[in-house]
């Protein structure tokens, strides 16, 4: 009867826990923290002459509602320089990282640049630049 008892007390604890995993809230779909979230992740230069302009702005926007911070932004080679928002960016509120690239190297180019940042929807966003740099015609 013990055994009995003792059996059943078992499979009621069981029961009751994972009932109470069941009831555990799926994950929130909508995490609060900043939100980035950019117009364009590429940006196509197309053919541009040696010594062209090699610059190119990629706009992002904070669809969260805390302030989005980055925290890096690299380039993939030295030929890239990447410049940004230092300050925090306020929900609803817009930032730009310039990119520049070195248009005194002749030929294709295909460079990414890394944003690191407190975004809880994207911490790492990799963009891109490409073209292709030609020599003036004399």
């Amino acid at each position: 009867m013990k055994k009995l008892f003792l059996f059943c007390l078992i499979a009621i604890m069981t029961m009751g826990a994972v009932k109470a995993q069941d009831q555990k809230p799926a994950k929130d779909a909508e995490a609060h923290g900043a939100k980035i979230v950019f117009a364009e992740k590429e940006h196509n230069y197309g053919t541009i002459q040696k010594g062209g302009d090699g610059n190119c702005v990629f706009t992002f926007t904070n669809t969260g509602d805390e302030p989005l911070i980055l925290s890096s932004v690299r380039a993939s080679c030295g030929c890239t320089t990447p410049k940004w928002t230092q300050k925090p960016v306020m929900p609803g509120k817009s930032g730009e990282i310039g990119v520049r690239y070195n248009t005194n190297n002749v030929g294709g180019f295909t460079k990414t640049v890394t944003i690191t940042s407190n975004a809880v929807n994207e911490p790492r966003v990799v963009v891109k630049i490409k073209g292709n740099v030609v020599q003036p015609q004399q």
